[in-house]
């Protein structure tokens, strides 16, 4: 698939502000299953600083600062993206599939941020342990079967349901309210794989689904490491494995690094400020010379 995507955000502010220094989260992942042909970053006011930079999870992001005060910000994010299906993972994984639970010690020290549970002591929840449990029944202990009852599970178990603010909810809560939004689907998962030793991280980015949604969103799904395959992503709020439609921007093993924009203002008291955003998407016809390029990239 070849798509063009401009995503705009604009924040105004019910007076003047001063604002903070801000992360940008809004170029789309340059490697792997995907080629980047182009990506422009505009912003009104025009930043007084602006850098790039590597995250540790390898993503490019943008760090900026601002100079007096502004009643709105406008970040706007033209980028054209080429993708393209990932191997099939049963291929990748036929000569020496992954037993359950995997033992943490085989894996490269690199993943151990991505195996950490989410409660503040580091631990497991209880209640994502029990599910993970439920998922190895009948799994024999193999990874792609174990994967496809997980999202199974937690598509019995959880509703979703859209939630435009507001940080994912830990697996817990999402369990025991039963119902979440794409990213609180994608912590309960993570969640799951972690504690049978599955290293697991938290995708923020866009899926154009057909048919097309009247309006699109900010999408969440997670990649689980799969020694034999590598990083492969899984949506427990749609179709399960991912393919070419969908486009990750950044992702982390902590979802709050994965905002699409995370910054800060300063001004009078209780000032409000309110933001309304745009995606659009124009899919490209992808010519035979660009579909090798991507494959030479991958």
């Amino acid at each position: 698939m070849r798509v063009r995507i401009r995503h705009q955000l604009s924040y105004s502010y019910e007076h003047p502000v001063l604002l903070g220094p801000h992360r940008i989260c809004l170029q789309p992942r340059p490697l792997g299953f995907q080629a980047l042909r182009s990506h422009n970053l505009r912003f009104n006011p025009e930043p007084c600083h602006r850098f790039s930079l590597l995250c540790a999870s390898g993503d490019q992001i943008e760090k900026v600062r601002f100079v007096g005060n502004t009643d709105r910000l406008d970040v706007i994010a033209e980028s054209e993206v080429i993708t393209t299906e990932p191997p099939l993972l049963h291929l990748c994984l036929e000569d020496q599939p992954p037993q359950l639970p995997y033992r943490i010690g085989e894996l490269n020290s690199d993943l151990n941020s991505h195996l950490q549970g989410w409660l503040p002591n580091g631990q497991h929840d209880p209640l994502a342990i029990a599910l993970a449990q439920d998922a190895l029944i009948g799994s024999d202990n193999h990874c792609l079967r174990f994967l496809q009852q997980l999202i199974e599970i937690i598509q019995e178990r959880v509703s979703y349901t859209q939630r435009n603010h507001g940080p994912a909810w830990s697996a817990g809560r999402t369990l025991r309210e039963r119902v979440g939004s794409c990213r609180d689907l994608a912590v309960v998962m993570i969640e799951c794989c972690r504690c049978i030793g599955l290293p697991a991280r938290f995708v923020s980015g866009y899926h154009f689904a057909i048919p097309k949604p009247d309006r699109y969103d900010l999408h969440a799904w997670a990649e689980v490491y799969l020694p034999g395959a590598g990083w492969r992503g899984f949506d427990p709020s749609g179709q399960g494995a991912i393919d070419e439609r969908y486009v990750p921007l950044v992702s982390s093993s902590k979802p709050e690094l994965t905002a699409a924009i995370n910054g800060s203002f300063s001004g009078p008291a209780n000032t409000q400020s309110e933001l309304n955003w745009s995606i659009e998407a124009t899919e490209l016809e992808t010519s035979p010379t660009n579909a090798v390029e991507l494959g030479q990239r991958s």
